[in-house]
């Protein structure tokens, strides 16, 4: 279903006395080992959701969508990233955002599309998608182990925006005013707000695709794709 939106004692115990102790340490150390997991599920779908802000953000200014004095400078992911000021934009990707937070919790997402559309010829230029996967088995090999730091994972997510921003070097570029839209593929039974809308996939009609860099976790991985029309 394509969907578009219109963070002691020193007393001795007895042996008789540690076996109880020591099922309760091993109790409690499976309770927390609960707790973790269950926020490390919470945690990466948040991380995967502020990925995907970013992106948006990213490509608006990467591709010349709106005026670079448009937009102002943020550090994230140990980069200076530069993240849209005007109002109507930022309500726009905050109505997604709130959405997609929800989505992304419940495991309820596959891809986020981002889709460049000229507005004189309503002709779609550009399509970065970015495929997601929950990992619902603990022996596939595209998941992170459980113990990846969260360093590695950011830099990861910094050598994508790095690469979304050498993109230019091989995107043709975009000519006249361009809008554009953000397509949720979320699943069939997922609670959808009024005012989201069912959507065509909005692909670029004999484009070119370009495989770009991924990030994983242990708990989900997400895979870019860029499609472009190629020039007259």
């Amino acid at each position: 279903m394509d969907k578009e939106a219109k963070k002691p004692s020193s007393k001795t115990a007895s042996s008789k006395d540690k076996r109880p102790k020591d099922k309760d340490k091993a109790k409690d150390k499976a309770t927390d080992e609960s707790k973790v997991h269950k926020l490390s599920l919470k945690g990466s779908s948040r991380l995967v959701a502020e990925f995907f802000q970013y992106s948006i953000h990213t490509i608006l200014f990467q591709r010349g969508v709106y005026p670079a004095e448009d937009f102002t400078a943020v550090k994230k992911y140990g980069l200076n990233m530069l993240v849209s000021a005007d109002d109507q934009v930022k309500a726009y990707i905050k109505k997604i955002m709130s959405q997609l937070d929800k989505w992304m919790v419940g495991g309820k997402i596959s891809k986020l599309v981002i889709v460049i559309t000229d507005k004189d010829t309503g002709e779609h230029v550009e399509r970065w998608q970015f495929d997601q996967q929950e990992n619902t088995s603990s022996t596939t090999p595209l998941f992170a182990e459980k113990d990846k730091p969260e360093a590695e994972i950011q830099a990861e997510i910094a050598a994508i925006f790095r690469q979304i921003t050498a993109s230019v070097t091989f995107l043709p570029q975009l000519s006249g005013d361009c809008t554009f839209n953000v397509l949720v593929y979320a699943d069939a039974d997922s609670d959808v707000p009024v005012e989201w809308g069912d959507s065509d996939a909005k692909e670029i009609e004999n484009g070119e695709r370009v495989q770009l860099r991924g990030f994983s976790t242990a708990n989900h991985r997400v895979d870019t794709i860029v499609s472009y029309r190629l020039g007259d």
